[in-house]
């Protein structure tokens, strides 16, 4: 006899409690700004992924408001039926343009974008080769299609080239190879190490994907992302996936490429054809994020100068950056106990982070992430740094 669904959810529940597992956000209750009230308490914000503060932006907003009183709040359907209004197109050609490339297709968030071209890239006699730490956006889109996998160590070229060197002796051959690679790996803030993957993929006739999540908005030319960073080209990226959810400071994802790449996402992606359009509000917001980062590539350098400052500030101290090389900084804690105890201590003292800890990372491995942003001001910063000395010192982390 199976069991009742209300008592085996229940069940399920508690055993992802009782393994630590569970996931209790705090209530964020005004804009998302260095300067926010979460939990009723007005605290210094250091785990945004609006890396650019432009969720606030008067123009971004001005932006939304305008395009919703005329278009209204939702476009009605999916961009594939009556949705496809002219500010989706304008999106779309404007992103292409920013990012230096002959398309683009914007989809209503990050993951789906992953998910739904990732599925219909690859088939039965085609393999992905995937960094073992990849995002889950690209692991689930991966696990849809019927293509053969293999993963790469971490960052690690010569295990690539490996595999891909054993790969040249499978019979049947492949019909195609796909490496797939996220750019800014979110949990540790390292770059992969694209031009070398480039490389690789040009001799072996294989295709590069690049999950550009945390890259743009944050590398390249007033934020062009990891590709432009890089000096690299679509014709060496073939496929290059972003999101709007992080520098951009508002919400959806695109995929940027090839003309045939953008015609097939549009004709054979699920998430793309069977979802509705993205709001004209978010679609004009976007386009009006990008001409505030055109106009002032100056919010990067601030990002990057609070970035460099707080990073030196917290190696001096002695605490373990691990391998960020973006305004990611993990503060390595080691065990997930001593990683959630600091959170709270400086939640304590009016600093909000969060703890990353197994599974999202090995065992051992535990840190709080850190992300900064354009609008930290050096009272801000200072702020942060003297409540990790506080917290560091009484763990006996430094």
């Amino acid at each position: 006899m199976q069991r009742d669904p209300i008592k085996y959810l229940a069940e399920k529940y508690q055993s992802l409690k009782e393994q630590g597992l569970t996931w209790e956000p705090r209530e964020l209750q005004s804009a998302n700004q260095p300067v926010s009230i979460f939990d009723g308490r007005e605290v210094l914000v250091f785990c945004s992924n609006n890396y650019l503060n432009l969720s606030t932006h008067p123009q971004v907003v001005q932006a939304m408001i305008e395009a919703t009183q005329k278009y209204g709040a939702g476009a009605g359907s999916d961009r594939s039926i009556a949705g496809d209004t002219s500010l989706h197109r304008q999106l779309d050609e404007r992103l292409a343009a920013f990012k230096g490339a002959p398309a683009s297709l914007t989809f209503q968030t990050g993951f789906m974008t992953n998910q739904g071209v990732l599925a219909q890239l690859g088939g039965r006699g085609d393999l992905y080769i995937s960094d073992e730490l990849n995002h889950g956006s690209i692991i689930d889109g991966i696990r849809l299609t019927k293509a053969d996998r293999a993963i790469y160590r971490h960052k690690d070229v010569d295990d690539l080239q490996r595999i891909l060197e054993e790969v040249a002796t499978h019979q049947p051959a492949y019909q195609h190879i796909w490496i797939v690679t996220d750019g800014v790996f979110s949990m540790d803030g390292d770059l992969a190490p694209l031009p070398a993957i480039a490389e690789l993929a040009a001799e072996h006739g294989a295709g590069v994907y690049v999950d550009d999540a945390h890259g743009e908005g944050v590398l390249g030319a007033g934020g062009r992302g990891i590709v432009n960073h890089f000096g690299l080209t679509s014709d060496q990226i073939h496929a290059e996936m972003g999101t709007f959810s992080k520098a951009f400071g508002i919400v959806g994802g695109h995929i940027s490429g090839s003309q045939e790449l953008i015609k097939i996402a549009m004709n054979t992606t699920r998430t793309w054809l069977l979802s509705g359009a993205l709001p004209p509000g978010v679609a004009a917001a976007t386009i009006a994020a990008i001409d505030v980062m055109e106009q002032h590539p100056e919010r990067v350098e601030r990002l990057w100068k609070n970035r460099d400052y707080f990073l030196d500030q917290m190696q001096a101290l002695g605490f373990d950056t691990g391998n960020s090389e973006t305004p990611i900084v993990p503060i390595m804690c080691g065990e997930s106990t001593t990683a959630k105890a600091l959170a709270d201590f400086v939640w304590g003292e009016g600093i909000y982070v969060l703890p990353i800890v197994y599974p999202m990372v090995a065992r051992g491995k535990a840190r709080i992430r850190v992300q900064l942003c354009t609008e930290h001001t050096q009272d801000q910063l200072d702020a942060a740094i003297a409540a990790f000395k506080k917290g560091g010192e009484q763990l006996g982390l430094i």
